[in-house]
């Protein structure tokens, strides 16, 4: 396979067969209009995750919204953002808004998203999609209600690495997949990060595991279906009572493979990395969340040489270092303005966070609480 990778930037093609199957139009504007988008929160993932992908696609930051006006106002003009307010709800009130990013703490996805989707915004909202399963019932139940574009922000899945895993799966390389090994461990946050809070989602398998416990559960395309929760420990923060500092998952398929994936917020480096098995190969990715940093797939396949002797050669592709956030973007504004269809849905939004509880009640820890956000912006970014 070559390994050129798609362009992001490309527009429509008027001449593309119709999608039979695609939910009909959710915006009435044409597919090329740019998104106008407001920020919920000056946050720190904002500029890779929506605000340079926004600009790199042509797409309008018409406001940012903060507790503290001032902060929000210097975010504003750092990064080139037309208007600054000094709460949420002005955002969600601003009438030439018709798209949310959500980048708040994890205990601020559910409400805010909530009240994005009661004042008719689209919802581009990040990882975990809210603070616990009954909580992403409700947010799903009213964005299906609303007609509305609600996604959780699983951007590594649209990058050209995972689609290149998937045709790897699907032609076999590397035979059946025995094993699957998942690594989402990244160095300590600051003492006062909200990773770090209870009350606000935190904790190492809201922050990071959760991608790879989505990794695990995309797998069971290949596998027979959805993962088994075998067995879970995890290491409570002394500091902070109720959240996990680091945890493993032990998963089982029904196909009988198996899969460990290892989160945490203790280690001297960050990776975020996959290894799969199977009966002739294998595939690694050294930083599948972000290829941007290492687009890296090793493939290693068993072949049959001279006199039948069997050789185990391995290949490295390049898959590109466009951001992920790019392509989830692109895929996001074609949802919004044409109803393309995406590639995670409300439905798995709900089942990833049911499998986050459990795996919390596996480990021994507590499900995180819904968060106690009463509309006044009194807490989050």
């Amino acid at each position: 396979m070559p390994n050129a990778e798609p362009n992001p930037n490309a527009e429509p093609n008027p001449n593309a067969e119709p999608n039979p199957n695609a939910e009909p139009s959710h915006d009435a504007r044409t597919a090329s209009e740019p998104l106008r988008i407001g920020l919920l929160g000056a946050a720190r993932i904002s500029p890779a995750a929506i605000i340079r992908p926004a600009q790199a696609l042509g797409h309008r930051l018409v406001a940012v919204g903060a507790r503290d006006l001032a902060r929000a106002q210097a975010y504003a003009a750092e990064h080139g953002i037309e208007r600054a307010y000094g709460s949420y709800e002005e955002v969600l009130a601003d009438g030439d808004v018709d798209v949310v990013y959500n980048g708040l703490p994890n205990g601020l996805h559910g409400p805010l998203n909530l009240a994005a989707i009661a004042s008719r915004k689209h919802v581009l909202g990040e990882k975990p999609f809210a603070s616990n399963a009954t909580e992403a019932a409700q947010v799903r139940q009213a964005a299906q209600a609303s007609g509305l574009v609600v996604v959780e922000a699983f951007h590594y899945q649209y990058h050209p690495l995972m689609l290149r895993v998937e045709e790897l799966l699907d032609a076999g390389e590397i035979g059946e997949i025995t094993h699957a090994e998942i690594d989402m461990i990244m160095p300590s946050p600051d003492p006062a990060d909200p990773r770090w809070s209870y009350p606000l989602a935190g904790g190492s398998l809201m922050d990071v595991g959760c991608y790879g416990l989505h990794l695990a559960r995309f797998l069971g395309r290949w596998l027979g279906g959805e993962p088994r929760l075998a067995s879970a420990t995890a290491v409570e923060s002394e500091a902070n009572p109720g959240v996990d500092a680091d945890l493993i998952a032990r998963l089982s398929y029904p196909s009988g493979a198996t899969a460990v994936m290892h989160s945490g917020m203790l280690s001297p480096t960050l990776s975020f990395a996959f290894r799969l098995t199977g009966t002739r190969g294998s595939i690694q990715a050294p930083a599948f969340v972000l290829p941007m940093n290492d687009d890296r797939l090793i493939i290693s396949v068993d072949q049959r040489g001279f006199l039948g002797r069997t050789r185990r050669r391995t290949r490295t592709e390049r898959m590109g270092t466009t951001p992920t956030f790019q392509y989830q973007l692109a895929a996001f504004a074609a949802a919004v303005r044409s109803g393309a269809p995406l590639r995670t849905d409300l439905d798995d939004a709900v089942t990833q966070m049911a499998f986050i509880d459990a795996t919390y009640e596996a480990a021994g820890m507590t499900p995180r609480p819904r968060s106690q956000w009463n509309g006044s912006g009194s807490t989050g970014a």
